[in-house]
């Protein structure tokens, strides 16, 4: 198992947990020198806020854990493909790189819709790495939908 996919299973953990408590299984952990600053999940149903997204949480607890908002030397490993909310989040918080499952076709913003962590246009690019444990990423909110279209 590679650093990326082993990191990435820490991510499908947190995803699991907002599946269990009904969130759109989205989980994303923080890595800082090989350790774990940062791990959260979707919670916008439960707090209820629009950006509780997993992305945006992690950011803020890694900005915690460090004392500072420059996230450089950081990595952001998320199930799914980040909005352009949170695309605008690693873009402004320096993340040095994010590392993602799978696509989002209709509103990501990495790769699939918008390309916002890589234009040249802003003040910072961020290294991307797509595809990494895709298929089980993929599953998690495949099953998570068609569980709520069959309630």
């Amino acid at each position: 198992m590679t650093k990326d996919e082993f990191y990435m299973g820490k991510a499908l953990e947190e995803a699991a947990t907002a599946y269990a408590v009904g969130e759109i299984p989205i989980g994303a952990v923080i890595i800082y020198e090989k350790k774990a600053i940062a791990r959260a999940y979707n919670l916008r149903e439960s707090l209820p806020c629009a950006t509780a997204h997993a992305e945006l949480l992690a950011i803020e607890k890694a900005c915690r854990a460090l004392g500072r908002w420059r996230l450089t030397g950081c990595t952001l490993y998320v199930t799914v493909e980040p909005c352009p909310m949170c695309a605008g989040a690693i873009v402004n918080s320096r993340l040095d790189r994010i590392v993602y499952g799978c696509a989002d076709p209709k509103a990501g913003a990495v790769r699939s819709v918008f390309q916002i962590v890589d234009t040249p246009a802003l003040n910072h690019c961020t290294a991307v790495t797509q595809g990494i444990r895709e298929k089980e990423c993929a599953r998690l909110m495949t099953d998570f939908f068609r569980s709520r279209r069959q309630k």
